[in-house]
């Protein structure tokens, strides 16, 4: 794969990390990464990805830009308020890296089109806020074998997990949280959440897409990060296989 003069300029400081180089820049440019969720965490991840030149991004949200979206979406502004978070997330794609090719999907994810929706994808990053959508989207790139990089907040906290669960000894996301559908979810409308910190969720979140694309540094499936803001700690856990999990088979 070629890089044009532009090209060459824009991802420079990738190109002259040995663990990036010219071949991971080459896979970033190939890859299709499907983003779930364009809002307090999706927000991030695109842009970060879009900047570094991953080639294409499937962004999926049926939601539009309201007001209180604003304190924490950093990809939309006033003028976006009332717009399609697809519509309005692929205008600023294209600003940040003209490179890159954006394919918005105005519409949820669910049982009935998620094959379809995460079909060609190397990388899948969940950042929705939907318990229910997150299973979906877990057996999804479980059965596709897609690397899942799932990420969450609420208030001061965020937690980030890399499930590749086909593989032996590796979790899949429902190892993680169990197979309760019916668990109530906390939006953050009803409990609050930082700003800043879908910030740092969400940019973990685009490197460790990029981590599965290139394959630099140490491999982080099978493990869970968990942030604490409020106390400044940020720590590891290591996630067992659940020998009862249909992952296991």
């Amino acid at each position: 794969m070629t890089f044009s003069d532009a090209e060459l300029d824009r991802y420079a400081r990738h190109l002259v990390l040995h663990e990036v180089g010219g071949a991971g820049q080459a896979a970033l440019k190939a890859a299709r990464v499907v983003v779930i969720g364009a809002g307090g965490i999706g927000s991030p991840v695109l842009q970060y990805l879009a900047a570094g030149g991953v080639g294409t991004l499937v962004v999926i949200d049926d939601d539009s830009v309201d007001a209180s979206n604003l304190q924490r979406q950093t990809l939309f502004g006033d003028v976006d308020i009332s717009r399609a978070k697809v519509a309005a997330a692929a205008d600023a794609v294209a600003r940040i890296n003209p490179f890159v090719r954006v394919e918005p999907v105005a519409a949820r994810i669910d049982g009935a089109n998620a094959a379809e929706l995460l079909a060609g994808a190397d990388v899948v990053v969940d950042g929705c806020d939907n318990f229910i959508t997150r299973l979906v989207v877990a057996d999804a790139a479980l059965t596709a074998r897609v690397p899942l990089v799932s990420a969450a907040v609420g208030r001061f906290e965020g937690q980030l997990g890399v499930f590749r669960g086909w593989e032996a000894g590796r979790p899949c996301y429902r190892c993680f949280v169990g197979d309760d559908p019916a668990r109530a979810d906390t939006s953050c409308a009803d409990q609050g959440v930082l700003g800043a910190l879908t910030g740092v969720i969400g940019s973990m979140a685009a490197l460790e897409a990029m981590r599965a694309i290139v394959g630099f540094g140490e491999d982080p499936a099978g493990k869970v990060l968990i942030a604490d803001l409020l106390a400044f700690r940020f720590r590891t856990l290591t996630l067992p296989k659940d020998p009862g999990c249909r992952c296991a088979g």
